[in-house]
């Protein structure tokens, strides 16, 4: 207690080092606009970011804003517009440059009113370090202003992104100051050091959260859960949280270290308990374009997480599309699409309870971190927007809600097809990249046969198995290929939500998506390397006819040919080396049901 009380008695120079600057502006009755300075305390002649934000877009355009900086020496310098997205929050980067040490002022301007002044003050002397035996210590709290900023910082860092780029693990991801906003943000070169952060799918979202919690000195904490079973949810015991003790080291070593402890507790049921349960990282929001976030995760009934990273708008007949970010076994980190090949939703014969997830704020209570009741959530003037709509709703519900979402105008038939056509190909894409890691581990390891668990754990191990094997991947694989195949029925059941002609009947629909379905798989191509390094070109038409052969193409014993579906005696399987054991054969049959049921097993 003597500790803290003394870290709130130095409450100027915590404010410098401890790293925000955060004010809220008040016009005359409009919202508010928010603004942060990164790093906390510039030194001479360093690079500072400046982050505007508002809830209301209005705010941030109109007149164009400008924002100058006025130094020591009394000279105006102007800052540059960095980059600018979001919606809601809606945001703005600013970048400026200090010169000598003193007493700064920015002076925010919308055409010649002036809106706001921030002054913050630059000095030579070195930063110092936080010294307390915590991992950090939690000097702000989370509100609105909070999440706004983190939204922001999600969308910043990935939300320029396309589907198609990826990372090899996220600490590389973070350490682009043209991105990360809070690069440096400490003063202490911790994104320097040697740490690498390199997060599965249930620990990304936590990784994310906790460095954002890190820099902007705010509580942190996970939970400790048990996976579940068909017959009880996933439940949490033990919490752990920032105000820790913590083992000796700099900010960065500390930091790691507790990102690893995430890492070796975080698992596939820690996002799928009850969505009413209060005791968990989590509570769920309502299905709208307001509370669905930069920075919201969405938990998958089978254990896959993704977070939001970007609402792109649709344009005319441009659909729009809701993008994410996700990590995998084997580290990558990529962005995906929201459809039903990415974004898994099912309630029935499920362990646990997924959809569209927040983290539960925490809050400080008699000296103490707790987490916020579902009440207090509810109550909150911060919050107040927890919501149960998701519990028990049917898939095909769930799907249409969101299509309505992201696509508010309806769309011909073609251009929705389209998308899903090209979303597959994408899936491919990186499917192509997983299976030519696991030939490149067996061309590494001549005559090594990767060991493979029993039942259910093929989809949740650890090991060579879980670096190289693609179950999770092929069931999503076949459910998009499901979703393309379906969709013609999809537009016939429900016309009223494209663009057709009412007097086009179904049989007319179905023709003309099956002539665009034919064209589009025959164009569509993915090329992979088979086993004698040989490149083998495959149409989406001839993948698509596979589905069945795909059931059994996860075991990374098996050759590349294999993998892809191709068929004993024919040319492209001609190059074949090796098969996965009979045994192992023995296993895949045993546990091919929940592949042609699309079902994912109990795990």
């Amino acid at each position: 207690m003597m500790k803290l009380t003394k870290f709130f008695l130095t409450g100027c120079w915590l404010l410098l080092l401890g790293g925000l600057l955060v004010n809220r502006l008040v016009l005359a009755g409009e919202e508010k606009i928010e603004t942060f300075l990164s790093p906390s305390a510039p030194g001479p002649g360093q690079e500072f970011r400046l982050i505007l934000i508002a809830e209301n877009q209005q705010k941030l355009t109109g007149r164009e804003l400008s924002v100058v900086s006025l130094g020591p020496d009394h000279l105006e310098s102007r800052l540059n517009l960095h980059k600018k997205n979001g919606g809601p929050p809606f945001w703005q980067w600013w970048s400026g440059q200090t010169s000598l040490p003193g007493k700064y002022r920015l002076i925010i301007r919308r055409g010649r009113q002036v809106i706001k002044t921030l002054e913050f003050e630059v000095s030579a002397a070195p930063r110092q370090p936080e010294n307390s035996g915590y991992y950090w210590l939690a000097e702000n709290v989370w509100n609105r202003e909070k999440e706004n900023l983190y939204s922001a910082w999600i969308e910043a860092l990935f939300g320029d992104r396309q589907e198609k780029d990826s990372w090899p693990n996220l600490s590389l991801a973070l350490n682009d100051p043209e991105r990360n906003f809070l690069y440096n943000h400490l003063g202490l070169e911790e994104d320097k050091s040697q740490y690498q952060l390199q997060p599965d799918c249930a620990d990304n979202p936590f990784v994310l959260r906790g460095y954002f919690a890190w820099k902007v000195r705010l509580p942190f904490g996970f939970h400790a859960c048990s996976r579940g079973s068909l017959a009880e949810l996933p439940g949490c015991q033990k919490w752990f949280h920032n105000e820790m003790p913590a083992p000796r080291g700099n900010e960065a070593y500390k930091f790691y270290r507790l990102m690893r402890l995430v890492m070796d507790t975080v698992h596939s049921g820690t996002a799928r308990t009850a969505l009413k349960a209060e005791n968990s990282d989590y509570y769920p929001l309502p299905l709208t374009r307001r509370d669905l976030r930069p920075g919201t995760v969405f938990a998958d009934p089978y254990g896959h997480t993704l977070v939001i990273v970007h609402w792109r708008p649709q344009v005319k007949d441009k659909p729009g599309e809701l993008l994410a970010v996700d990590a995998q076994p084997d580290n990558t980190v990529g962005i995906k699409r929201f459809w039903p090949g990415n974004f898994l939703f099912a309630t029935e014969e499920v362990i646990g309870q997924p959809g569209f997830k927040a983290f539960r704020p925490i809050i400080r209570k008699n000296s103490q971190l707790h987490l916020m009741t579902n009440l207090e959530i509810e109550a909150s003037q911060d919050y107040g927007n927890l919501s149960f709509e998701q519990l028990n709703l049917k898939p095909e519900d769930f799907y249409d809600r969101m299509d309505q979402l992201i696509n508010p105008q309806p769309l011909a038939p073609e251009v929705v097809l389209k998308e899903l056509f090209l979303a597959l190909h994408e899936q491919l894409l990186v499917r192509v990249g997983s299976v030519e890691m696991a030939e490149k581990f067996k061309r590494e390891h001549p005559g090594y046969i990767i060991p493979m668990p029993s039942g259910a754990a093929i989809f949740q191990t650890s090991g060579p198995w879980e670096d190289f094997s693609t179950p999770n991947r092929d069931l999503r694989l076949l459910i998009a290929i499901d979703t393309i195949k379906y969709f013609p029925e999809k537009v016939v059941k429900s016309p009223e939500r494209y663009k057709i002609s009412r007097s086009e009947s179904p049989e007319k629909i179905r023709n003309s998506l099956a002539r665009a379905s034919t064209t589009l798989a025959r164009e569509l191509k993915i090329s992979y390397h088979r086993s004698d390094g040989s490149l083998w070109t495959l149409t989406l038409e001839e993948i698509i006819e596979r589905e069945e052969a795909l059931e059994m193409g996860y075991n990374p014993n098996d050759c590349v040919e294999y993998r892809w579906g191709a068929s004993p005696g024919t040319e492209e399987y001609s190059t074949c080396r090796g098969l996965a054991p009979a045994s192992q054969r023995q296993k895949m049959e045993a546990v091919r049901i929940w592949f042609k049921k699309r079902l994912h097993p109990p795990t």
